[in-house]
């Protein structure tokens, strides 16, 4: 593939590191739908983005997906407010990779120490975060714009070299 990933390695760590992650879609009449997720993983690559959610939760989304392949991903640390967005066009649903539990464990562990460090009762992100594992779906999608989402003078800019 022709030039550098939009994901860069510090950016990739970050979308790995226990962030709030959310995703989002719309249909043929352009009503949104928006979800939680409970993890992400980056390709080696760092060309391919998945986004791990619980289908009970999804609405209309995965439709959407397999109607016109558009999200809007975004990932936040609530401790500092850093927010990236990425947008695609060829979101995919699919089964969970043999790693992604693992990965969400320990990303879920990483959200909830961020999270209790401000006072918060363990078990509130734990509940966001909760559901069956039998739930799980993968959305795998191929950023091609990312945005500074974090508050202030900067926000909406262009994502530059990943941050």
């Amino acid at each position: 593939m022709p030039g550098a990933p939009l994901v860069d390695e510090e950016l990739a760590g970050f979308l790995q590191s226990g962030v709030s992650v959310h995703a989002a879609s719309r249909g043929a009449t352009l009503v949104p739908c928006l979800v939680r997720g409970i993890g992400c993983r980056v390709s080696p690559d760092r060309r391919r983005v998945t986004i791990l959610l619980l289908r009970p939760q999804c609405g209309p989304m995965l439709a959407d997906f397999a109607d016109n392949g558009h999200i809007a991903f975004v990932a936040s640390r609530p401790s500092t407010h850093r927010t990236v967005q990425l947008k695609g066009t060829d979101a995919e649903a699919h089964a969970p990779a043999p790693g992604d539990r693992a990965l969400v464990k320990a990303q879920h562990e990483a959200f909830v120490e961020d999270v209790s460090r401000y006072g918060y009762d363990p078990g509130l992100p734990r509940t966001l975060l909760g559901g069956d594992w039998e739930d799980v779906v993968a959305v795998t999608f191929t950023p091609t714009a990312a945005f500074v989402q974090t508050p202030g003078p900067g926000a909406g800019a262009p994502l530059e070299g990943g941050r």
